[in-house]
């Protein structure tokens, strides 16, 4: 009877098992999905600015760029080289007035190329290295012609008068020097220096440059050509052929007339100075006034900076140009003796 007893309840156990709720089944965890990798933005490497790219950037070579673009010369000096460029800033392009103006017409190209060009050596010559060589001259890109070089202390010196006033701003294709004045190129019979190397005389040395054509009009009109080919020595502030044409319309035409002949005679003795007066002589004149050949008239002299400025108004944009018998001082106007 236990036994039966027993064999039910174990049955009955497992009926009630059997009717029990089922276990709901733990849902395997889905897979974390991983996040992509967030890419970091890789900066593209700066190029290196030619010499081109520099004097564009910079601010300070807007009309050296614009008498680089209007020579065609963008494109070489934008190329492999290497290249040292003495750079003229701006200021050192106004100090040539109405020039740069007339440079920049197409029909005068070569000559701006010219004067570009000379401003230009081949492969790359860093400020230590134009120190030593002091002395001496540098070949430019402009064949045949070079560059004068002096060391003055911690002060590089190009051909006499201009000086080197920011060194080693280096490029991809070689480096600039800054230059505070334009290098002008001797003309092909040396500006100051005849074929066996003497030095010539004021008027042979105005003749021979070229950009005097209308100053030695004037000499020869005046009948001036033996006073300033004689012993001397004098100073010429010799006022280029743009300073002459920037003169009101028909004065200078007037001016040459036989009958004002005078009036003439009395400006161009109004340019010259008894004695031969360096640059650096100048200078030291600052405030002080300077008896010219014309009797009784003198000239106001005004130092600002590197720059000199007679009777307030005309610049000296060349200086200490030496002849046989004085010195050639260029100006950018006439100067017009006082009544």
């Amino acid at each position: 009877m236990k036994t039966k007893f027993a064999f039910v309840f174990v049955l009955l156990a497992m009926l009630l098992a059997a009717c029990g709720p089922r276990a709901t089944p733990t849902p395997a965890p889905e897979p974390t999905q991983m996040p992509e990798p967030t890419a970091v933005p890789t900066e593209e490497p700066e190029m290196p600015k030619t010499i081109v790219d520099i004097a564009v950037e910079d601010g300070r070579f807007t009309s050296l760029v614009a008498a680089i673009q209007a020579a065609g010369l963008a494109e070489t000096l934008s190329g492999d080289g290497p290249f040292t460029v003495f750079a003229p800033t701006d200021e050192a392009f106004a100090a040539l007035g109405d020039t740069v103006t007339d440079l920049l017409k197409p029909e005068n190209k070569e000559q701006l190329s010219d004067i570009l060009l000379y401003h230009v050596l081949p492969g790359k010559v860093m400020a230590t290295d134009v120190a030593g060589l002091n002395g001496q001259s540098a070949e430019t890109a402009l064949a045949g012609k070079s560059i004068d070089i002096k060391v003055d202390g911690d002060k590089v010196i190009l051909n006499d008068n201009v000086n080197v006033i920011i060194t080693d701003i280096e490029a991809a294709n070689g480096v600039i020097h800054v230059i505070d004045a334009v290098l002008l190129p001797p003309s092909d019979e040396a500006m100051s220096e005849d074929a066996v190397g003497e030095k010539t005389d004021i008027v042979d040395t105005a003749v021979a440059d070229g950009r005097f054509t209308t100053l030695v009009a004037a000499v020869q009109a005046a009948e001036l050509v033996d006073t300033l080919k004689s012993e001397g020595p004098f100073t010429v502030f010799a006022p280029t052929d743009d300073a002459f044409a920037a003169l009101p319309a028909g004065a200078l035409d007037s001016l040459l007339l036989p009958e004002n002949k005078q009036q003439l005679t009395d400006i161009l003795l109004y340019h010259v100075v008894a004695g031969k007066v360096m640059a650096a002589d100048v200078v030291g004149l600052d405030g002080q006034s300077a008896e010219t050949a014309l009797a009784g008239k003198s000239i106001s002299i005004k130092i600002n900076g590197d720059k000199v400025i007679l009777n307030d108004s005309v610049n000296v944009i060349i200086t200490d140009v030496e002849t046989s018998n004085g010195v050639i001082h260029v100006i950018d106007a006439v100067l017009l003796p006082p009544q």
